[in-house]
């Protein structure tokens, strides 16, 4: 299962990799990429993740999840 998660605050590199460590930090992540261009994370799962469990992950780096879709 994937998920695109837009995210809105980042500006640099280290922000992407901020988000990018904490995504994969999470039970059940198998990968996360995380485009700072396009403010988004592509987030591939061995099983279901809860939308609020990125959300609150991401809301803990200093990051706002704009939308969240299921690929």
């Amino acid at each position: 299962m994937k998920k695109q998660i837009f995210i809105e605050g980042m500006t640099c590199g280290h922000c992407s990799g901020r988000v990018e460590k904490a995504l994969k930090a999470l039970d059940g992540v198998v990968d996360a990429k995380v485009d700072l261009a396009n403010k988004n994370a592509l987030v591939e799962m061995n099983g279901s993740i809860e939308d609020s469990v990125f959300i609150e992950t991401i809301d803990d780096a200093g990051y706002d999840v704009i939308e969240i879709k299921n690929i």
